[in-house]
């Protein structure tokens, strides 16, 4: 498999389209040929390099079946430097950026974006989060002032009019980031149990959803509201507040506005590359090609 560290020399390593389904075929096949229809591991490959034939349900396929790039017209080196920019860029590419580098349009741009955000969504998680645990949650919204009249809710406190998320980082280790449907106890403290090891040393701040989660854990709070942010050098949650602070400026700085329909995707899609952070550019770039089982229509994308 080549091995690649930048973007010229990954267009170096796949010059071509047939380089770029035998990139994909190894990394996909990494463990062995098998039938995207049946799952059978007796595959017979036809000499054109880009068809083959399962020996039990005898359908023929290509390497892309199955997968996000299924019935796409898009050449599969082209998706791999869709992957490289999106896994590369620290807050993203925005749909009309990469349909300027790719030189296709704007829609085709934005369906290719969310079937890679569909292929990095986060997993079933097997480990809970252990050790020190910081947890918090922001609201993701346009200021009130910058709306149209007809758009503004009225109010600035609680989130009015916006979106509510909750994040969890393991200092050293993996963030989870979901939306969350409200912030009450019983929804954000369901959450925390569900991936926060009983035992382990958790960071909040005051709000009220925190409270009563000492009978399971170490429980730090730092008062904001009183001017606290740090409190004997490790009790804080800037890691997680750094999280939405990188969150916040992909939507500002690159994407402008996010519908609330997708937001979800595009927390994926930044949990995914923070969680992989420590990866070079090209093992994240084959991580992602990893994944890429399963697909997304664009009718169910915009249902």
């Amino acid at each position: 498999m080549p091995q690649f560290d930048n973007l010229l020399q990954m267009m170096n390593a796949i010059p071509d389209e047939q380089a770029a389904i035998e990139h994909f075929t190894s990394v996909r096949w990494a463990g062995g040929a098998y039938c995207p229809h049946c799952g059978a591991t007796k595959v017979y490959h036809f000499s054109d390099g880009k068809t083959h034939k399962c020996g039990a349900c005898r359908k023929r396929f290509s390497i892309r079946v199955g997968t996000i790039f299924e019935d796409s017209k898009i050449p599969l080196r082209t998706w791999m430097l869709a992957i490289w920019l999106i896994t590369s860029h620290k807050k993203g590419i925005a749909s009309t950026q990469l349909a300027k580098d790719l030189g296709v349009t704007q829609k085709t741009a934005w369906f290719m974006l969310h079937r890679l955000r569909h292929a990095a969504q986060t997993r079933s998680f097997n480990r809970p989060l252990e050790g020190e645990v910081e947890a918090d949650e922001t609201f993701i919204g346009g200021k009130e002032k910058n709306k149209h009249a007809w758009q503004r809710t009225g109010g600035k406190q609680g989130g009015k009019g916006k979106i509510a998320v909750l994040g969890l980082l393991e200092r050293e280790g993996e963030l989870r980031t979901g939306v969350t449907p409200n912030l009450t106890s019983r929804t954000v403290q369901t959450v925390i149990r569900e991936n926060v090891k009983p035992g382990a040393a958790l960071m909040t701040d005051e709000h009220g959803a925190f409270t009563g989660l000492g009978d399971t854990y170490y429980h730090h709070r730092v008062n904001h509201s009183a001017g606290e942010y740090v409190r004997d050098y490790c009790l804080h949650t800037n890691g997680i507040e750094s999280v939405w602070a990188l969150f916040k400026r992909q939507i500002v700085g690159t994407h402008h506005w996010l519908s609330p329909k997708h937001i979800s995707r595009y927390l994926g899609e930044m949990t995914w590359r923070f969680n992989l952070r420590e990866m070079s550019e090209g093992d994240r770039v084959n991580a992602l090609l990893n994944q890429t089982n399963g697909r997304l229509t664009y009718k169910a994308l915009t249902a």
